[in-house]
């Protein structure tokens, strides 16, 4: 099974809301107007997500959607 890691960085995160409304299963808005990813890890300043391909274009269009481009889907190498 194919797995991706999302990439997104909080800090250049404006609040549009655009990645909520794409894919509220992976992002919430939290109380100082910025998007959480939803169950991340803080890796070198970003956070991260693995998910499962059924969950990639929910989180491919959240990406897309996104007007400041601070999140990334990354295919990761099956094994």
């Amino acid at each position: 099974m194919v797995k991706y890691k999302i990439v997104y960085d909080r800090n250049g995160c404006i609040g549009a809301g655009a990645c909520v409304g794409m894919s509220p299963n992976d992002f919430e808005m939290a109380n100082d107007g910025k998007a959480d990813l939803k169950q991340s890890q803080d890796e070198n300043g970003n956070f991260v997500k693995i998910i499962d391909e059924k969950d990639y274009k929910a989180a491919l269009d959240a990406a897309d959607a996104c007007p400041v481009a601070i999140i990334k889907i990354v295919k990761l190498e099956e094994k």
